[in-house]
């Protein structure tokens, strides 16, 4: 298929999509959902519900971190958060202090240690025995876009320590766990949000067309939902700033859900059996309070099986839309068995490169064709040789000359050689498509990446941004594409 054909493709919208819509804003489907079955839809807030511009807050995260660190007299004065040093999916190594991006089958690909790139010798030796495995506690899977300004900065403490500037007996294990430990205290002592709240216009990015999706959706007669584990103050403030001004007149977001879950404790909210408190006003006063059908309001704490004994609903009934990858979707369709769409806005910019890339990518395509073909005759050539070579010789084929045919090899190799320094830097190009270090979120070289694989496991649908919805309706019946098979026969 030539460039001209491949861009031709591209501009055709699959049937799943919407005529008009940008390909890099569709829904896409691992598993068949009706949402016509769908009686609720559930949805995070944070980077679900409200995206917030990532620098920004990954920046301001990364400040109070290094601030507590610095506390500690860690030597971190001097350290800036790069936003191109890591991406959403790859996996901290707390062995041997590296970030390392895996396939779907758990194969290093790209590994780093601290903040250096490792080549591929230095790579094969330190994973060509290893499996990654995230239920080992070696591995530390970066499962959501808050994850950036955590890893950015245990690759340079990495660096530090390996370079003697921290205190003598650290390991790369109580390394990360001393970063965890304090970023967790600045989320919990509310430093971060009060960054957020005070000037909301720099960490948010506002989308008008969320808060019509949802209105959709109630429109069409579903039960929608708010589960998220911020507190009561923070989710008012930012609902209230990301969505009531594209509601009419007289509605506010309140009127958009039924239910309110604040400071969810998920992922345990799946699976604990918590006390539920309604919170009566605005200043968050709380009350006991016995979850029954029909019950409406904003509510703290409690678990999923109380908001489907609230609903009325359970399993299938219900679609939960989040960001997190085991926090909201993992767990809420393992233990739950809910619906589940993944919110990735990664993809927007990746599809963007992607479709960028497209006329290299079709003559890199045509290239390894070309190998691939070469590759096949000279081995047939290699193999005619061994068994005119073999005492007695066994061959089949027509007699030849051995010298002829290694002629024939070397004008073989030659042009091999020639294809892969032509391959060479186009497959490069191809591996730093978006960010130079780690390349494609879902890509791990010509394999799914271990974050593909999670989102196949576990996500039924995946987009960019809850806004998308919008163009899909809520009577959207989404299908996966044909699975395909290493053994099928191409489409004509």
């Amino acid at each position: 298929m030539n460039p001209e054909q491949t861009l031709a493709l591209e501009r055709i919208p699959s049937p799943s999509q919407p005529s008009g819509v940008p390909p890099e804003r569709g829904v896409f489907c691992n598993r068949t959902l009706n949402l016509r079955s769908v009686r609720a839809v559930g949805y995070d807030m944070d980077y679900t519900l409200i995206h917030y511009h990532v620098d920004a807050w990954e920046h301001c995260a990364y400040r109070h971190l290094r601030d507590r660190l610095a506390e500690l007299g860690w030597p971190v004065a001097g350290l800036a958060f790069d936003p191109q040093a890591v991406i959403r999916g790859l996996i901290i190594d707390r062995e041997l202090g590296n970030l390392v991006k895996a396939n779907q089958f758990g194969y290093v690909k790209l590994a780093a240690h601290g903040t250096r790139m490792l080549d591929l010798d230095a790579q094969r030796q330190a994973y060509a025995d290893t499996l990654v495995d995230l239920a080992n506690s070696r591995w530390v899977f970066l499962n959501t876009l808050f994850s950036l300004s955590e890893a950015a900065m245990y690759a340079q403490l990495v660096d530090l320590l390996d370079a003697g500037h921290l205190p003598p007996g650290l390991g790369y294990g109580e390394l990360y766990e001393k970063v965890r430990q304090h970023l967790d205290a600045a989320h919990l002592e509310g430093q971060l949000k009060a960054d957020i709240i005070a000037d909301p216009d720099r960490f948010v990015a506002l989308d008008p067309e969320a808060p019509l999706a949802l209105m959709d959706q109630r429109a069409a007669g579903k039960r929608v939902v708010l589960i998220t584990n911020s507190e009561w103050s923070y989710t008012q403030a930012m609902m209230s700033y990301a969505f009531d001004r594209f509601l009419p007149k007289g509605l506010g977001w309140r009127d958009l859900f039924d239910l309110v879950i604040v400071s969810a404790r998920k992922p345990a909210f799946f699976w604990e059996s918590m006390p539920l408190f309604q919170v009566l006003d605005a200043e968050g006063r709380l009350m006991p309070v016995r979850a029954t059908s029909g019950l409406r309001g904003v509510f703290l704490g409690g678990n999923a099986a109380l908001v489907e004994e609230m609903l009325g609903l359970s399993g299938a009934e219900i679609l939960y839309v989040g960001d997190h990858m085991y926090g909201d979707v993992h767990v809420s369709k393992g233990v739950r068995r809910w619906r589940t769409a993944l919110v990735l806005r990664e993809l927007e910019e990746d599809r963007r490169a992607m479709a960028g890339f497209l006329p290299v990518q079709a003559r890199l395509d045509d290239l390894m064709a070309r190998k691939n073909g070469l590759e096949l005759e000279y081995s047939q050539l290699r193999l005619h040789c061994l068994r005119l070579e073999t005492r007695p010789a066994y061959t089949v084929a027509p007699p030849a000359d051995p010298a002829d045919l290694r002629a024939r090899m070397a004008g073989l190799r030659a042009q091999l050689v020639l294809l892969d320094e032509q391959i060479a830097p186009l497959a490069v190009a191809s591996g730093r498509l978006n960010n130079p270090r780690w390349g494609l979120l879902l890509r791990a070289g010509n394999d799914k990446s271990h974050l593909a694989h999670q989102a196949e496991g576990h996500a039924d649908i995946y987009t960019s941004r809850v806004a998308n919805f919008v163009a899909e309706t809520p009577f959207a019946y989404f299908r996966p594409a044909t699975g395909r098979l290493p053994h099928d026969p191409p489409r004509i």
